[in-house]
């Protein structure tokens, strides 16, 4: 090894102890602050300075993310106390969360587990999937793996467009139109997203994983084709977000968080295939979105939010997810094209989190920073601040680390 190579197995080195202290520190705050013991499951809401809501609704999404990260943090680890996390979440989801009239997911329930709003998200069947598939990993529980296939039936029976492709965004507790599809209020009211899409595509793409089925395998080369046809603008080399139901655009809006996840969550979903013809198509594809992306880099290494092509309006926060996508989604970009300045982008999205965005006396990371660098005053813990995007991230560069320092990639 000459000394190039001596010093970049140096830097990975520290970058992946460092990746996993923080990962222990992560899970560390949801085993400490997050379980609740009284109503069972984990508490929906806790505040920037660690103030519990013990009365909020509980998210399915987040409890899936943590079913996930656990039963993910388990895998690796071997701790189980991450497995008997895992299980409390799965306890609460197939006990409270799972519709046992109409199959699928709700969306919240209360405190106490009763349905709140019980719509059928189907981004939130996509992490039920997700959740569910890697916590059979995990657990062999055979009950898991059943839940996991039962509601991919479901999205395809009730959600799949055979017309057009792809799923339609939500439909009600009986899994009929509905009104409105919205994910989140700052989302547009339309049958199909770019979001949902990606989501299902992960979701799809652990569950073959572990189930390889013929049907399923080929769904995950359908939603492939949709990104590549209808959702990734060849043009500007962003990611189109909301659409009609032929797939019409209906939205200009640019994410760059989105762009960046998407550049390495579709080839990783495509490698459960084990297709290299499909890997090698979509290596360019991954190129187009992370350099896309980084025209929403900051000179501190952060990444702002969202752009307004149309008003030339940048959303100038940096939220805590887009970094730890851009950690992976650049580390990524390194690995593909051995350009060292992917791998720099890398590292220096992980001293921005460790400069403004993780609480070094709360723990845990705050949702983001407004432009005057000042903390915004979000959650914690709730409908969508779970312990995925950092533990994900954190996993996925140790485990990249480890096979490149072991000469496996």
């Amino acid at each position: 090894m000459n000394v190039i190579e001596t010093a970049l197995a140096g830097k990975l080195t520290r970058f992946q102890k460092e990746l996993t202290e923080e990962l222990q520190s992560i899970l560390g705050y949801w085993l400490q602050f997050a379980p609740d013991v009284k109503r069972g499951g984990y508490y929906g809401r806790i505040d920037n300075h660690n103030h519990i809501d013990q009365r909020a609704p509980k998210g399915s999404v987040l409890h899936c993310r943590i079913l996930w990260a656990f039963s993910a943090g388990y895998l690796h680890t071997g701790n189980p106390q991450y497995l008997d996390a895992a299980r409390r979440a799965y306890d609460f989801i197939s006990s409270y969360m799972i519709d046992q009239e109409h199959g699928g997911i709700f969306w919240t329930v209360d405190d106490e587990g009763k349905p709140l709003d019980t719509k059928k998200q189907v981004y939130a069947q996509a992490f039920a999937i997700y959740g569910l598939s890697q916590y059979y990993r995990a657990s062999g529980d055979p009950q898991s793996l059943v839940l996991a296939k039962n509601i991919y039936q479901l999205i395809v029976d009730k959600s799949e467009d055979t017309g057009y492709g792809g799923y339609v965004e939500a439909l009600s507790r009986d899994w009929k139109e509905m009104g409105d599809l919205r994910l989140s209020e700052k989302d547009a009211n339309e049958k199909k997203s770019m979001n949902t899409h990606l989501h299902v595509l992960e979701g799809f793409a652990n569950l073959y994983g572990v189930f390889p089925d013929e049907g399923l395998g080929g769904r995950i080369r359908s939603l492939i084709d949709i990104f590549l046809e209808q959702i990734i603008d060849l043009e500007t080399g962003h990611l189109r977000l909301f659409f009609d139901m032929k797939w019409h655009c209906r939205s200009s809006l640019v994410s760059f968080g989105h762009d960046i996840e998407a550049s390495w969550l579709l080839p990783d979903a495509a490698g459960c295939l084990r297709e290299p013809d499909l890997e090698m198509k979509l290596k360019p594809v991954s190129g187009t979105l992370a350099l896309a992306a980084m025209r929403g880099l900051d000179g501190d290494g952060g990444l702002w939010y969202e752009y307004e092509p149309l008003s030339h309006h940048l959303v100038r926060e940096k939220h805590s997810w887009p970094q730890a996508e851009s950690m992976v989604g650049y580390f990524n970009m390194w690995q593909l094209t051995g350009e060292p300045e992917f791998l720099e982008q890398s590292l220096k999205s992980w001293e921005f989190v460790k400069a403004h965005i993780r609480d070094c006396e709360g723990g845990e990371w705050f949702w983001g920073i407004y432009e005057d660098g000042s903390v915004m005053n979000q959650d914690k813990v709730g409908i969508w601040k779970c312990p995925y995007h950092n533990a994900r991230a954190c996993l996925e560069i140790i485990s990249r680390i480890q096979k490149y320092l072991n000469g496996t990639i």
